[in-house]
């Protein structure tokens, strides 16, 4: 049977699969990224593990310099410092503020951002490595701490968020799985080249690049998990009020019925005296 009132749509949100499948890869990427880390740190530390490769790599890349190389990766290394990554996040997150009129995403960029710069910043001091031999610096002298290396970190966060964010204002269920793949697939490469350009260039070793881009799935996974959040504590919010309350289902014909019955019958108001005193006669005799 036809019914007079259909319950109305739901809003139109993040399907709760999609909710956890989305916290399954910041909870991975954030394991993962301190379970790199820590390593690195003990293998530092205790002077073993991945740390007997950093001599090796380090003599390796300095003898294999080239010229074509070394402009490349002069080039990649000055792009990616500190001082122009924060100017490029900073200008990218203020023109997404002006032209989508959002806050949100933009605050997580330049978020993320300040979080590495803090991050390195107190690893650095706390750990205390020195560099490599300063006489195999090709850019000049460098006399900051070596672990991590804070080119790696601050790229990877800026490339992964970045990937990430515009993926997310895209829409999930409008992004297609092979468009997510091949953005992070090139923030990975984007990575890796930051990394390979600090080691070529001479300036730090293999863990502390290593160490650097698992702080950056770290921090990816915390800027994934906080967006995952919002969005669900968004929709939550939306769904009592995303609509009028469905009302009982009356069928057609019971509606068109009722009217005219209401029809038949004239309402008090709408009788004259006589018919009045004519009633309230035949009531007594009654």
């Amino acid at each position: 049977m036809l019914l007079a009132q259909r319950a109305p749509r739901p809003p139109d949100r993040l399907p709760l699969a999609s909710q956890r499948r989305l916290f399954f890869v910041a909870a991975g990427l954030l394991i993962t990224g301190e379970t790199v880390f820590w390593t690195m740190l003990a293998a530092v530390q205790s002077n073993s593990g991945a740390a007997a490769l950093d001599g090796p790599v380090h003599d390796g890349l300095v003898a294999s310099r080239n010229p074509l190389a070394t402009a490349l990766l002069t080039a990649v290394t000055t792009v990616t410092s500190p001082l122009w990554m924060t100017v490029i996040g900073c200008v990218l997150a203020l023109a997404w503020a002006a032209w989508k009129r959002e806050l949100w995403r933009p605050t997580l960029l330049i978020g993320a951002m300040a979080a590495t710069f803090a991050v390195s910043t107190l690893i650095k001091h706390d750990v205390g490595r020195g560099r490599p031999a300063a006489s195999d610096f090709l850019l000049g002298p460098d006399d900051a701490l070596s672990f991590p290396s804070g080119h790696t970190f601050g790229a990877g966060v800026f490339l992964c968020v970045l990937n990430y964010l515009l993926l997310a204002a895209r829409g999930t269920r409008t992004s297609k799985r092979s468009t997510s793949v091949f953005g992070f697939a090139a923030a990975a490469a984007g990575t890796l080249a930051v990394a390979l350009s600090r080691l070529y260039l001479g300036y730090h070793w293999l863990t502390d690049v290593l160490a650097s881009m698992g702080l950056a799935l770290a921090v990816t996974g915390i800027v994934i998990l906080a967006d995952g959040l919002r969005a669900a504590m968004a929709g939550r919010t939306a769904s009592p009020s995303s609509g009028p309350l469905p009302g009982p289902a009356v069928p057609v014909g019971a509606g068109l019925a009722g009217e005219r019955r209401a029809e038949a019958v004239p309402s008090q108001d709408s009788w004259s005296e006589p018919d009045a005193h004519r009633l309230g006669d035949h009531h007594r005799r009654g």
